[in-house]
């Protein structure tokens, strides 16, 4: 069984032998540059700046070597541009504040702030204000609130949907490109299409747009999902139409060599509660998560991804009904988030594509046998009749020990019954 086998049968609720692994394909399943830097060095590869995948959180690429390391099950396609607006090419040099030099886009243009933070420009543009900032202490950049003053009765649902547009023929062809990157591929596929995040509060502020208008002020954004409802309601409306004319692109394009595609990373809990009512969810946000997992379901063999950190396990059937496959980072550290009771209440239709080991207080924190046993535990969990596919809670981030990655890893191999290539 390959790669895609193993994957495939997961999402189906189908046990296999050992678990099905990502780090890397996506935004929310990555690794930071910094703990990229370390393990290689732990494994004594050959040095080699890390390329940044995804400059907002500074993600590392996840390498072949690497990809063979953590024996990588999904690669993922993503999007031309980042979180800034910019193309993901010709890369150039950047020294951190940590003092790691790595690689980034090279437009990624950034100057240095009076108090030496890092200040990033969208599409690389600094004739206009920042868009995000890298405080000096920081490992990953904040977006910067630009939002202009508002009459509320001027307010337009347009100017709260400039970010997203259907395809041109430029994003086709560019599709097309990433199609044939993985023709043939024995690896699961999950798509980074973009456009289908209803309210991500990550791309609230706009970081990619130069002068953003509308409502982007975080907290202004969450009023309006109570103030304004109707208004929200608009813009998730024309939202949602956009985004099934780009999958309907997307799928003449790619058919069903995706396996997985990542729809929205709108979070709805906090470390002990949600962010919302589930009344608010099922009458805001599910008629449009709806309509495009349905559109989906009944077009393609493609199993949809939401993300949503915190506790959220009374929301899980609530995603499930909006027709959601895949639930992620499976915060476990969460009020209410324990893995045997997830698995036991939603395992049967929710596959966990995280989960695997917590990284805010055990990566960090436990000793390297305690992150052994941690990892082992909650692969026997959540492995049992399929439903899994491993990752951390969310990124891994820069200053975690790096023989807790190892542990992660060793743990990962023994439950696989794996001997690690390069150790």
């Amino acid at each position: 069984m390959n790669s895609k086998e193993k994957v495939q049968a997961v999402l189906n609720h189908k046990e296999i032998e050992g678990i099905a692994v990502d780090f890397g394909a996506t935004a929310v399943t990555g690794i930071h540059a910094l703990a990229i830097e370390n393990i290689r060095k732990h494994y004594g590869l050959e040095p080699k700046l890390v390329k940044i995948i995804e400059p907002y959180q500074m993600l590392g690429e996840v390498d072949e070597e690497l990809m063979e390391i953590f024996d990588v099950d999904v690669v993922g396609l993503w999007s031309e541009r980042n979180m800034f607006g910019i193309v993901q090419d010709n890369y150039k040099e950047f020294k951190t504040h940590w003092g790691q030099v790595v690689l980034v886009p090279g437009k990624m243009n950034t100057t240095v702030d009076t108090d030496g933070a890092f200040l990033v420009y969208a599409e690389g543009d600094t004739s206009y204000p920042a868009s995000a900032k890298m405080p000096t202490m920081s490992y990953f950049f904040d977006a910067i609130i630009r939002q202009d003053p508002f009459v509320e009765a001027e307010l337009k649902i347009e100017d709260n949907l400039e970010e997203f547009g259907l395809w041109t023929d430029h994003d086709i062809a560019y599709w097309k490109k990433q199609a044939e990157s993985i023709k043939g591929t024995d690896k699961a596929v999950i798509a980074n299409f973009g456009g289908t995040g209803l309210g991500d509060i990550a791309l609230v502020p706009a970081m990619n747009l130069k002068h953003p208008k509308g409502i982007r002020d975080i907290v202004e954004w969450y009023v309006s999902t109570a103030k304004r409802k109707d208004f929200i309601m608009e813009i998730f409306e024309a939202q949602t139409d956009i985004a099934l004319s780009n999958l309907k692109k997307a799928f003449q394009i790619a058919g069903n060599m995706i396996d997985a595609v990542y729809i929205c990373g709108t979070d709805f809990g906090t470390q002990n509660s949600t962010f919302c009512s589930p009344i608010t969810f099922q009458e805001l946000y599910k008629p449009y998560y709806r309509k495009i997992n349905d559109w989906i379901h009944e077009n393609t063999s493609w199993k949809t991804f939401k993300h949503s950190c915190g506790a959220v396990e009374n929301f899980m059937e609530l995603f499930s009904d909006a027709g959601f496959d895949i639930i992620n980072p499976v915060q476990i550290n969460a009020k209410g988030m324990d893995p045997d009771l997830l698995k036991e209440r939603h395992g049967q239709k929710l596959t966990f594509w995280g989960g695997g080991a917590d990284t805010q207080k055990a990566l960090p924190f436990l000793t390297p046998k305690e992150v052994k046993d941690h990892v082992i535990r909650n692969c026997e969990i959540f492995s049992k009749s399929g439903g899994f596919v491993f990752n951390a809670v969310h990124n891994v981030q820069a200053n975690v020990p790096v023989e807790n990655i190892i542990a992660m890893i060793d743990g990962l191999n023994e439950f696989n019954g794996r001997k690690n290539p390069f150790a």
